[in-house]
């Protein structure tokens, strides 16, 4: 038998590497800050949203005091020495304080679903198997932290993430809606009415679309994993699953359903 003939060789040195332009050199600088940008958008877009959702309760928590003030007024108004506390609340006096609830409802609820953004952190975790590497499903992704849920449902658990993604369309459509409004007034003299109109409501969409997608899914995932983290480590059994958070939950669903109903004109930027 003949020697066996010789193995092909084969080229086994790395292709070459494509020449960068500038725009990538700069999107790999921007890169290196990610931990720092993307936390503080998430704070953002969640307190945008929250402020719109607050700034639509103004009204409702006016007429709350005018009831209250009129119940007061009957009160006092029965008795000759307490008579002149009827004019205590003016107009004027009553209105602040409506803007002064709002204002600390606002903040509070700020409390409650934007700073746990500061806690953002992208993860992607590698099991290490002989011979191959193997991507495992990090503990905070969403299907891990959507599983516990189901299987160990929380008031936490439930509300904040729900309450976030609420807050941050009424936060994605404000910015919208600034968007649309500017441009349409700047570009109207150039473009037309119509003209601008249409521009307007294009970049307004784009503006719409490009914060949910790059911001506000991450926003209500880590509102996810926080109240995961924290139902973990204080829900345990029914009476507390319920009750732990309860007070902070009670106080941003009001908000939430106001941002859904009055601060999130989605079809108005397609009609």
């Amino acid at each position: 038998m003949g020697d066996p003939l010789p193995e092909p060789r084969v080229n086994r040195s790395p292709p070459p590497a494509r020449p960068e332009g500038p725009f990538a050199a700069f999107s790999r600088f921007l890169g290196y800050f990610r931990w720092a940008f993307m936390p503080l958008g998430l704070l953002a877009l969640i307190a945008v949203g929250v402020h719109a959702a607050a700034d639509t309760l103004d009204d409702r928590l006016l007429a709350l005091v005018d009831l209250a003030d009129a119940a007061f007024d009957r009160v006092v108004g029965r008795y000759d020495l307490t008579a002149p506390l009827v004019d205590l609340l003016s107009l004027e006096r009553r209105t602040l304080l409506a803007r002064l609830l709002a204002l600390t409802w606002e903040l509070m609820a700020d409390g409650v679903l934007a700073l746990p953004a500061l806690g953002y952190r992208e993860e992607e975790a590698l099991q290490v198997v002989p011979g191959r590497t193997l991507r495992a499903e990090p503990r905070g992704s969403w299907r891990a932290v959507v599983a516990r849920c189901v299987r160990r449902p929380t008031t936490m658990r439930w509300i904040r993430p729900l309450a976030t993604a609420l807050v941050a369309v009424a936060g994605a459509c404000a910015v919208a809606r600034l968007v649309q409004g500017t441009v349409y007034l700047s570009w109207r003299e150039l473009l037309g009415d119509s003209g601008a109109d249409g521009v307007a409501r294009g970049l307004a969409l784009a503006a719409l679309v490009g914060l949910l997608w790059r911001l506000g899914w991450r926003a209500v995932l880590r509102n996810l994993q926080h109240a995961d983290a924290a139902s973990e480590t204080h829900a345990r059994g029914f009476t507390r699953a319920f009750a732990y958070g309860l007070p902070g939950s009670a106080l941003v669903a009001p908000l939430a359903l106001a941002a859904a109903l009055d601060a999130s004109p989605l079809l108005s930027f397609v009609r």
